[in-house]
């Protein structure tokens, strides 16, 4: 129920490699993905390997403690500082851990899409 544009946003926002980078584990999406593909992180204390999968408001995302060392992540945790986190997720650096508070509005996507578009051009 709802829009349609406005839930396929929310949809691609909540995919894990889209929240690594939202959280500043990876300085791009397909960083992220490729991290997430080699088993960096985990999703409520268990290995996540999987780039599209949908997290939920409570869930907690980590960084392996091997993976700490990573200088990718490292370098990518620095510049979270200047980004900035977004509402719908809290960040714990020091712990190379991050919290999904709630689900994201469409207010949270700061790229400029129509999605109007996406929709009438799927829905021929």
């Amino acid at each position: 129920p709802g829009v349609t544009g406005a839930n396929l946003l929310m949809l691609l926002e909540r995919r894990l490699d889209n929240t690594i980078h939202r959280l500043g584990f990876a300085s791009t999406r397909s960083e992220a993905r490729q991290l997430v593909r080699h088993g960096h992180f985990r999703v409520d204390g268990r290995k996540v390997d999987i780039p599209s999968y949908r997290v939920r408001a409570g869930q907690v995302i980590e960084v392996k403690d091997k993976s700490q060392k990573i200088q990718r992540i490292n370098d990518s945790m620095g510049a979270v500082e200047r980004q900035g986190v977004p509402s719908w997720l809290e960040l714990d650096a020091d712990a190379y851990k991050g919290t999904v508070q709630a689900m994201p509005a469409r207010d949270d996507v700061t790229a400029t899409i129509e999605e109007q578009l996406i929709i009438e051009l799927y829905s021929k």
